[in-house]
Formats: C-alpha cells, sequence, structure tokens
C-alpha cells in the first residue's frame, strides 16, 4: 500500500455551479492543506473524458475521489455513477454525491449504483464548509484505500454526520 495515498490528493469536482464548485474546491485547501489539488468539470461528459484521460484531458491525474452532483448538463449525475462503477478500471475510486437533492429516489438510486456517500447540500455556509471538512476527513486523511477497494471492488466507507443512511431509504 503507497504510504502516501493520504498524503496528496487530486480531487475530481464535477458541478455545474461555478459558485458551489469553488466552495468545494477552497473547503479542501483551508487550513494551509497544499496537497489537495482540485480539479473542476462541469458536466457529465467532461467528467467521463477527464476520468478516462480521453481529448483534452490527456495529461489529467487519476483522482483519488470524486465529488459528483446529480444535476447535470449533457449526462446525468446518476448515468456517470454507473459508468464509473460498471467500469473495473475506475470503480475503486471513492465517489460521494454533493447535491441539493434530499428526494429519496436520487439517494437510494445512488446507493443501488454504489456510491460510496450520499451528501445533501447545506445551504448554509458554514454546514457547507463542515460537510466539506468531514469528506476530507473520511476519504483523505482518515481512509486508506480498503484491500477490497485494491482489487478493483466497490468498497464502503463508514457513514459519517451528514450522510444519508441507507437504512432510511
Amino acid at each position: 500500500m503507497d504510504g502516501n495515498w493520504t498524503q496528496a490528493a487530486d480531487i475530481l469536482i464535477v458541478d455545474d455551479d461555478p459558485g458551489d464548485a469553488l466552495l468545494i474546491g477552497e473547503g479542501f485547501l483551508r487550513g494551509g492543506n497544499k496537497t489537495r489539488s482540485c480539479h473542476v468539470v462541469r458536466d457529465g461528459h467532461d467528467a467521463l473524458r477527464f476520468v478516462r484521460q480521453a481529448d483534452e484531458h490527456a495529461d489529467a491525474p487519476r483522482p483519488q475521489l470524486i465529488l459528483l452532483d446529480l444535476n447535470l448538463p449533457g449526462v446525468h449525475g446518476l448515468e456517470v455513477l454507473a459508468e464509473l462503477k460498471d467500469d473495473a478500471s475506475l470503480r475503486s475510486i471513492p465517489v460521494v454525491i454533493l447535491s441539493s437533492s434530499r428526494h429519496p429516489d436520487d439517494i437510494q438510486r445512488s446507493y443501488a449504483l454504489h456510491a460510496n456517500a450520499y451528501i445533501t447540500k447545506p445551504v448554509d455556509l458554514d454546514a457547507f464548509s463542515a460537510a466539506i471538512t468531514t469528506i476530507d476527513a473520511c476519504f483523505l486523511k482518515l481512509a486508506e484505500p480498503s484491500p477490497v477497494a485494491q482489487a478493483g471492488e466497490t468498497g464502503r466507507h463508514p457513514v459519517l454526520e451528514g450522510l444519508q443512511p441507507r437504512d432510511e431509504l
């Protein structure tokens, strides 16, 4: 296992709202954490090109974490999630759904497609910042890739405060 996995991280933010993308990126860089590199794409097609290192993203790094909004232009976030988790070379990348949708069908479908977590975007700035801090702690600071995830299977990470638990669906 690479001991640097939790040190430096490339994060892919897939969100068509420039304000939300900025808040997410700033949240990961807050506290002087210069080991996070945030890459932003605004639609589902571009997200898939980025992770597959296609076209203008040929030199893109493999992200250690993907934050995925659902309501995207072009390819919907659930379609992006399905393609990511269906591709053996990409399915071990943790995908956190960060969406304004609280609809139970969106939450249930996200978990059915093997999202690692579902977080509803808080409207309060402090709560939004706290959600990003929680994601960082869970997926980048504290978590190590599970042997299952390293083997190409979909690994699960613990449910933290603010996540929508599966058993409430």
